[in-house]
Formats: structure tokens, C-alpha cells, sequence
């Protein structure tokens, strides 16, 4: 009898600290919750109405990006197809020029839905050109941007240094308030020799001026990482080639497509991989990319 009891003793003992266990766990699942792998690409397409003749949306199903950027769409808000707004499952937003038709532009596609997203940022020389967009998810703050090009005469080289200076306020700002930025796009410039076939006699052109790769060693200097390059130190590889010449096949192309993050997603170990895609193709630009886990 004496045996019985203490045995039972001991059964309702592990089945009281089963429990404890149990709900401990859930509490602690309730605070912690998984993880999510999401997969981020950036493409300029040089005109979304171009790119979806070659192709674009099965392009888009087989990289199957949770995130998908798009700079130039060359569209205004009533240029829009019902294929272009409703390309399942994602939710699409969009950023026009309003100044100029068939020009800049900019769009972004999500699976998931952002907490918040911004077009306009009281800045009408910009605003007006239809470059930024700003989605604001759980744990980041994402910015597709389409950065002007320098090379038609001096007034767009400095229109070009006035939106960089711009905009790194802007990012270094939301950076001060603690927010974690995530930076792609097209940016018109190629950072270093490395980022383009031949440096030496473009290095008196737009887009490899030393004034602008300034702007991007500044980036650096404060912190911001290129995630391509901190993958891969010293791969050369393109993701913008002139349709002149037969650049592409001869691969004489720019590397000026990035990913730039706050340090603080790279010591996190949030960024997992970066990449670029110049296997596709249906534009002069190929889609580039990060996968994050956050």
C-alpha cells in the first residue's frame, strides 16, 4: 500500500512539471515567435510594358521573390494593366513621374502586406520624378529606388548629387531612430574599378565620377553594407550592359544594382545571401537580390 501511493505520488509529480514545461514553452513561443525566410529582388526593367512582352511574369513566378522592386516602369497610373496590378499573390504599389510621360517610375510587389508605405516625401523636385518608394515592414524599413542619371548635361549630374545628399539625410535619420534599412535599386553609379569592364576610359563619364563614388564610399564610411560585396569581395560581376556594341555577349557591363543595409542586419546575421541573376534576361538591367531571415 505504502509503495502504491508513493508511486502514484511520483506520477502526479511529472505530470505537474509536464504542465509547467508545456505552458512555460508556450509562453515562451508566444514571445518568440519563428523566424522568416524571405527572398528580396531589385530589377530594372526598363519599362514594364517592354519586359512583360519577353516574358516577365513567368520570370517573376520561377525566381518567386516574397519581395519583387521594379525601377523604370515608365508608366502613369492609368497605363496600368490589370496583369500589371493584379500579379498574384503579391499586392502591388506604385510611384510615377508626373512631370514627364513614359518616364522613371518606380513599382514594388508583396506577398506580405507592409505596415506602411510611402511615395511621397515632401520633396516635390524629387517626388515629382517618381523614384522612391518606402515600405515599412515587422523588423526593417525597405527603399526602392530608382537614382537619376548624370550623363545628359551638368544640370542632371548635379540634379544626381542633390537626391543622393538628399536621401542618405533621410536614411541616416530613420538609421538615428533605430529603424534597420534595407537600400536597392538602381543607383547609376559603379562603386569602384572592380564594379565595371572598363573603368579607366569611363572614369570622365557620369556614373564612374569620382564625385559620385564619393557618395558611395561615404555609405560605407557610415556604415552602410554592400551585401554583394560583403558575399564576395572580389567577383566581378555585372548586372547593366549597354545595348550597344554586344556588350551583354562580350560581357563589357556596370555593376550599379545594389543592396546596401544598416550594419546592424549584417551583425545580426539577417542578411543570408546576396546574389545577381545575369542569367535572365528581358532588360538592359538583370534582377539582383538578398535572402533574409528575420
Amino acid at each position: 500500500m505504502y509503495h502504491e501511493t508513493k508511486k502514484q505520488e511520483t506520477c502526479a509529480k511529472k505530470t505537474s512539471n509536464l504542465f509547467k514545461k508545456t505552458a512555460r514553452h508556450k509562453q515562451q513561443e508566444k514571445f518568440m515567435p519563428d523566424k522568416k525566410n524571405l527572398k528580396i529582388i531589385s530589377w530594372n526593367v526598363n519599362g514594364l510594358r517592354a519586359v512583360l512582352k519577353k516574358d516577365f511574369v513567368n520570370i517573376v513566378h520561377g525566381l518567386d521573390p516574397d519581395i519583387l522592386l521594379l525601377q523604370e516602369t515608365k508608366l502613369q497610373e492609368d497605363q496600368r494593366t490589370d496583369e500589371m496590378i493584379d500579379l498574384h499573390p503579391y499586392s502591388s504599389f506604385w510611384s510615377y513621374s508626373t512631370i514627364k510621360k513614359g518616364y522613371s517610375g518606380v513599382a514594388a510587389y508583396s506577398k506580405q502586406e507592409p505596415q506602411k508605405v510611402t511615395t511621397r516625401f515632401l520633396k516635390p523636385e524629387f517626388d515629382n520624378e517618381g523614384r522612391v518608394i518606402q515600405l515599412d515592414y515587422k523588423g526593417f524599413t525597405l527603399f526602392n529606388i530608382y537614382f537619376p542619371n548624370g550623363q545628359m548635361n551638368d544640370a542632371r549630374l548635379k540634379y544626381k548629387l542633390d537626391f543622393y545628399d538628399w536621401f542618405l539625410n533621410l536614411a541616416d535619420k530613420l538609421r538615428d531612430q533605430g529603424k534597420s534599412l534595407i537600400i536597392t535599386g538602381d543607383f547609376n553609379t559603379a562603386h569602384n574599378e572592380i564594379d565595371l569592364k572598363n573603368p579607366k576610359p569611363n572614369s570622365k563619364r557620369s556614373g564612374f565620377l569620382r564625385i559620385e563614388r564619393d557618395v558611395l564610399d561615404q555609405m560605407v564610411d557610415k556604415g552602410y553594407v554592400d551585401t554583394f560585396r560583403h558575399f564576395y569581395p572580389d567577383q566581378v560581376t555585372y548586372s547593366w550592359w549597354s545595348y550597344r556594341f554586344n556588350a551583354r555577349k562580350n560581357n563589357a557591363g556596370w555593376r550599379i544594382d545594389y543592396f546596401f543595409v544598416t550594419k546592424d542586419l549584417m551583425d545580426k546575421g539577417v542578411v543570408r545571401k546576396a546574389f545577381i541573376h545575369n542569367d535572365v534576361f528581358g532588360s538592359d538591367h538583370c534582377p539582383v537580390g538578398i535572402s533574409i531571415e528575420i
